[in-house]
């Protein structure tokens, strides 16, 4: 789906700046990434999953801060993409958020080894929105 596509069918919509918003859902972020940091190694799906759900909120913050509420993960890649010029991220999210599809409605289980990359990127990708 590309940006145009989520604009037009309303998935994502243009709405006016919320600073106070913005500092709750970072502070609700950064306790979801100290609650990853503290999970032992081997609850490497809590870890994703925890640290997916920060990075999408970051996200979330980006897009409110340049007018935008996005209301579904694959629009996200597409903001990404198209409106910040940010195709490599695009790309990184789009896999991330397919392999915590998988985990979180598909049951599908992942290597301790696959974790370990998935976890990496997610917390390159945080880094990098944090704000």
């Amino acid at each position: 789906m590309d940006w145009k596509e989520c604009l037009k069918s309303k998935i994502a919509k243009e709405v006016k700046m919320d600073k106070n918003l913005i500092v709750s859902i970072r502070k609700t972020a950064s306790s979801k990434i100290e609650s990853a940091d503290l999970l032992p190694k081997h609850l490497f799906i809590g870890k994703i999953t925890l640290l997916y759900d920060a990075l999408r909120e970051h996200l979330e913050c980006i897009s409110i801060e340049n007018g935008y509420k996005i209301y579904n993960h694959e629009c996200y890649s597409a903001f990404l993409k198209e409106v910040l010029n940010m195709s490599r991220e695009g790309d990184i999210f789009d896999k991330l958020r397919k392999i915590r599809n998988g985990i979180n409605y598909y049951g599908k289980e992942i290597s301790e080894e696959e974790a370990e990359q998935v976890i990496s990127d997610l917390k390159m990708l945080v880094k990098k929105f944090k704000g």
